[in-house]
């Protein structure tokens, strides 16, 4: 109740500018340490196989506490929980909430063959490891309808030591099976960038999903204004996503609009605890 009540003044505020606003709803599995968990306990994953250290912009390195794999009767809860997340944040006044299925957190951990070492029904084939990833979708859409629910993919990524031997039939077939709940939004991450005479260049390969798809496909991933807008217009998406240009220009879409210049994002601020700098202190342009 009391993380409800804080967010109520956030939400109005964004809906006061006429902004619709999604909570990104996740768990972050085995990539968390004894520390972060109560009582001391491990991580919960879907394997016992941990995270390697990770090493941030700034040069700080990152261990993670070896996780406990979920047995089966354990899994509802673990459900239930993105049940309860989505119920707070529409509580709070959220227009609709982002399943986080991407970046190597729990449900990525059950979904690449990388991470999910199990031999039950929620290990093994594409189907079994799918099984966690829609029911927290059915879960959802139960508690506060399809059409206020998306979903983070990232099929293609090896983040967080989760990678998938055939993410093209892991992406193909999630993206078939979420026309059974009639969910809003896939919101897809591109392959990695290549670099071609010295420029970043989008992959494009998501075509084959945002076809399989009946609901609005949003692609993410090195895209800015002259690629999105393009992309777009094509029909290979509906929408794109930016995420570290919008970091640094909270007005983006009026910098789009206008043609501005963008301010420059400084990664080593990404991932800091501290509550100002490269959160607060990115001027507006007006």
């Amino acid at each position: 109740m009391e993380h409800i009540e804080a967010w109520k003044p956030i939400v109005a505020a964004v809906h006061a500018k006429g902004a619709l606003f999604f909570c990104q709803i996740w768990h972050v599995g085995r990539v968390s340490t004894f520390e972060l968990q109560p009582g001391g306990a491990a991580p919960l994953s879907s394997t016992e196989k941990g995270v390697g250290p990770q090493i941030s912009f700034d040069g700080h390195r990152e261990e993670f506490s070896p996780p406990r794999r979920l047995t089966v009767e354990e899994i509802p809860a673990i459900v239930d929980d993105f049940r309860k997340a989505a119920r707070n944040a529409i509580d709070a006044g959220f227009d609709g909430v982002e399943i986080h299925g991407a970046n190597g957190y729990i449900i990525e951990q059950f979904l690449k063959d990388s991470a999910n070492d199990r031999a039950d029904e929620y290990g093994g084939t594409l189907e079994n490891r799918c099984r966690f990833a829609l029911e927290v979708v059915d879960a959802v859409v139960k508690e506060v309808g399809g059409r206020r629910v998306g979903i983070r993919l990232s099929p293609f990524t090896d983040y967080m030591d989760c990678h998938d031997s055939d993410p093209h039939s892991l992406a193909l077939y999630m993206s078939t099976k979420l026309n059974d709940h009639d969910i809003l939004y896939i919101h897809m991450i591109e392959p990695r960038m290549a670099i071609v005479d010295g420029r970043r260049v989008v992959p494009k390969r998501l075509l084959p999903y945002r076809e399989a798809f009946k609901g609005t496909f949003i692609a993410n991933g090195g895209y800015d204004r002259e690629e999105g807008g393009k992309v777009v217009t094509e029909g290979y998406t509906d929408l794109v996503a930016f995420g570290r240009l919008f970091l640094a220009n909270p007005d983006l879409p009026k910098r789009f609009e206008v043609g501005a210049e963008l301010n420059k994002y400084d990664r080593t601020t990404f991932y800091t605890s501290d509550p100002v700098v490269g959160y607060t202190d990115y001027p507006f342009l007006e």
